[in-house]
């Protein structure tokens, strides 16, 4: 009897359900699309294989198109070359860019589209970024590298100012929204100087407020650390000399500094800040610092910056 009694209830909940979507499903095919597109991008994908009925709404360009950045048309008519879109279904140009971002401003900047929520992300070219000495080709080098985005990635051969600055409008980012911006590199087997020194990153508006934080750019927590640190005078002698005297010491590094991690496509990336976008038409500026140890550094592969949006905590 329990069983009978069980089996009765699940067929019971089955029609109840089934005359749910039903219900839905008879309703005129605008109200279905008025009522996903108030949904979010992984809501109707889910809708769209629910049904052959709601398929159709689900997976229109009324829903797709309310789900892109208002002025996505015009970011992709100046897309760059092969990165160019081609004609494709709101759906389809939404997942696009979304998986794979396309070169905007010459090659300079990135663009793409949050999966979860279609809000704006970029990423500025290192090219497109201020780097002290970066046009002095015995500081800094500039190097292809397939799987870069971009043309160019910038290579730190020795400096001991190490200053990057980067700048976007607020206009290009998505109103009322909470971004991160992170610098995107790798480290090389010839990186140096990064390990005990930490680096000051910051975000904020050009003669506004400024968050500003220490983070280290050497990927492991552990680092080795050099006594004495040799004056910046020593220069790229620095690392030869302090290995040949022996005078290392493991240590680990302490406070709350963050650490670089790995992104999904290889590269390394630390949080510079948070910034929320209030509105107006100002310029929004991220830097990474290290100007204060006078040790040398080398061995860093820079491919820009990246700004994203990011849940308030």
């Amino acid at each position: 009897m329990e069983e009978q009694k069980d089996c009765s209830e699940i067929r019971s909940e089955q029609m109840e359900e089934s005359t749910g979507k039903s219900r839905f499903t008879s309703l005129p095919l605008e109200c279905v699309t008025e009522i996903i597109s108030r949904t979010s991008p992984p809501d109707a994908s889910r809708m769209s294989v629910v049904s052959t009925d709601l398929r159709f709404a689900a997976d229109s360009d009324a829903v797709w198109e309310g789900f892109l950045p208002k002025d996505f048309q015009s970011i992709i008519a100046g897309a760059a070359g092969s990165s160019r879109p081609e004609v494709q279904s709101k759906k389809e140009v939404y997942l696009r860019l979304s998986d794979e971002p396309i070169l905007i401003e010459g090659g300079l900047k990135s663009f793409s589209v949050e999966k979860r929520s279609g809000k704006k992300c970029y990423m500025i070219a290192a090219r497109a970024l201020t780097i002290e000495w970066g046009d002095t080709p015995m500081y800094w080098k500039w190097i292809s590298l397939p799987q870069s985005r971009f043309k160019e990635v910038a290579e730190l051969i020795s400096v001991c100012w190490f200053e990057i600055r980067g700048r976007i409008n607020t206009c290009a980012l998505c109103l009322k929204t909470n971004y991160a911006a992170y610098l995107v590199f790798n480290s090389t087997t010839e990186t140096y100087g990064f390990e005990y020194h930490p680096v000051e990153v910051s975000i904020g508006i050009i003669g506004g407020r400024i968050s500003t934080q220490s983070v280290y750019l050497n990927p492991s927590k552990t680092q080795t650390q050099r006594f004495p640190v040799v004056p910046r005078r020593i220069g790229r002698f620095n690392r030869g000399l302090t290995q040949l005297m022996g005078l290392q010491a493991s240590v680990s590094a302490g406070g709350n500094c963050q650490y670089p991690k790995k992104r999904e496509d290889g590269w390394l990336e630390i949080e510079l800040g948070e910034f929320f976008n209030e509105g107006g038409d100002e310029e929004l500026e991220m830097s990474v610092l290290e100007v204060k140890a006078g040790n040398w550094k080398c061995g860093l592969i820079i491919q820009g910056i990246e700004i994203r949006p990011k849940d308030r905590a």
